[in-house]
């Protein structure tokens, strides 16, 4: 999966690389600058030495500065490569997408489609940045912090080596249970784009017929479910700030404590010690800030698993290697042509069963049918919109099969019965049909559709 995900950062590599690098040499001025204060009180104040601490106190302003640029420098490049590596993801989603046959789209359906094109790949841009951001700034002060605190004094120091392992494995048990939390709570997400889709695509009906009250207890109803699943997924992330807390206050406490008898005794000096009270607060920071990270990669994993899916599908519609690109004339065959909306073999399931039908070129006919008896289904067979189950469709006495699909699509048009209008003009609009079309060719067409008032 990662590698998959990895593949569409593309273009963005330069600032992916340059982030890290940035985030190194901001640590390294933050481990810098609690090393120059204890020179400052240590050496400096006692010895009265104003050159000294000036030239110290010029180290520190440049650190800091340093610090602050490569920080904001990093911040930059983070934001670039998440954004860029977003797009990049949403645009092979799209692309994919429109290779779908209708069956691919009824197997996510449309909301879900929706919330991984939006709030899946959010999630999963989020990550990436702390990735490549926080990821690396994490052990890298971690390690440069305890190494510096070791250099100090390691008695003190080994106070880390038990608080790291208590929160290792509190993060470890975290993860485990939130995980599975949250797969839960995007499944509820595209119920709910799907209650709200329907909600808003049927507004006219809905009102029509004043049924507001049932479309609003229908919508909360699910809003609930998204927040009792969301509400039990941050209740086990809770767990994880006062475990954080309590760990880094404990060792702060006890490095104070142990600390100030050591300076009693003349093994450590004032400013050793606050250098080691900031060397504690930057270990167990960055620990709290892998922790962040830890909970982000928890929630991404549903969305990048959500994403990861809908990349790997296959159209089930497919031209062959030497498909036919000619189709003679417009008469459609259907022999024994069986169909189902599911995998299932169950005769029972078939919309369609043991179709024949022949229709000769230039024919025209009426299938005539009550609601839901599989009208549209069966026509829907012919320009390859779905597969028959069993059985042959033939245009021109040829299997739609063995057909190009762009033209086999070109020569057999169908009109769907929910009507779509896209962002644009009407012209615009009618030119999918014929994207040369001249304004008299748009003007006949909205003639025959008895359109006159779009003219």
């Amino acid at each position: 999966m990662i590698k998959k995900l990895a593949s569409y950062i593309k273009d963005y590599k330069k600032e992916s690389i340059l982030t890290p690098i940035f985030v190194i040499l901001e640590v390294i001025m933050e481990v810098i600058i609690p090393l120059l204060m204890s020179r400052i009180i240590d050496i400096g104040i006692p010895n009265n030495d104003i050159n000294y601490i000036l030239r110290i106190g010029i180290m520190l302003t440049i650190s800091a500065i340093m610090s602050l640029a490569f920080g904001v420098l990093s911040g930059r490049f983070a934001a670039k490569a998440s954004s860029g590596f977003a797009k990049n993801l949403r645009q092979a989603m799209f692309y994919k997408i429109q290779d779908y046959s209708f069956e691919n789209i009824d197997k996510f359906s449309t909301s879900s489609l929706i919330t991984r094109l939006t709030t899946d790949v959010t999630n999963v841009q989020f990550a990436y940045m702390m990735i490549i951001r926080i990821l690396i700034r994490g052990p890298v002060m971690l390690i440069a912090s305890l190494l510096m605190a070791f250099s100090i004094d390691a008695r003190l120091s080994s106070v880390f080596l038990v608080s790291i392992p208590i929160l290792g494995v509190a993060l470890f048990f975290i993860a485990i249970k939130a995980h599975p939390k949250f797969e839960k709570v995007f499944k509820k997400y595209d119920k709910l784009n799907r209650v709200v889709q329907e909600n808003v695509g049927g507004i006219r009906v809905v009102k029509a017929y004043a049924n507001e009250k049932h479309e609003e207890e229908k919508f909360k109803e699910v809003n609930n479910e998204v927040f009792t699943n969301f509400k039990a997924a941050e209740k086990i992330i809770a767990f994880n700030s006062p475990i954080m807390q309590f760990v880094i206050y404990f060792s702060v406490l006890i490095i104070s404590w142990i600390g100030a008898r050591f300076i009693i005794g003349g093994t450590l000096q004032t400013g050793q010690l606050s250098s080691l009270i900031t060397y504690a607060w930057q270990i167990l920071m960055s620990l709290m800030l892998l922790s962040m990270v830890f909970v982000m990669v928890i929630m991404s994993q549903s969305s990048a698993e959500r994403i990861i899916e809908v990349l790997d599908e296959e159209p089930t519609i497919k031209n062959k290697a030497k498909a036919i690109k000619t189709i003679k004339d417009g008469s459609i065959t259907f022999e024994n042509v069986s169909f189902a909306y599911s995998d299932e073999k169950d005769p029972n399931k078939y919309a369609l069963k043991d179709i024949n039908l022949e229709i000769k070129s230039g024919e025209t006919i009426g299938i005539i049918g009550g609601t839901g008896s599989s009208k549209s289904t069966l026509v829907q067979l012919i320009p390859r919109l779905y597969d028959a189950s069993k059985g042959a469709v033939k245009v021109g006495g040829v299997n739609v099969k063995d057909y190009d699909i762009e033209s086999l699509r070109d020569s057999v048009a169908m009109v769907l019965q929910k009507n779509v209008l896209f962002s644009g003009t009407i012209a615009e609009n009618l030119r999918w049909g014929n994207k040369n079309a001249d304004e008299e060719e748009l003007v006949n067409a909205c003639k025959l559709a008895q359109a006159d008032g779009f003219i």
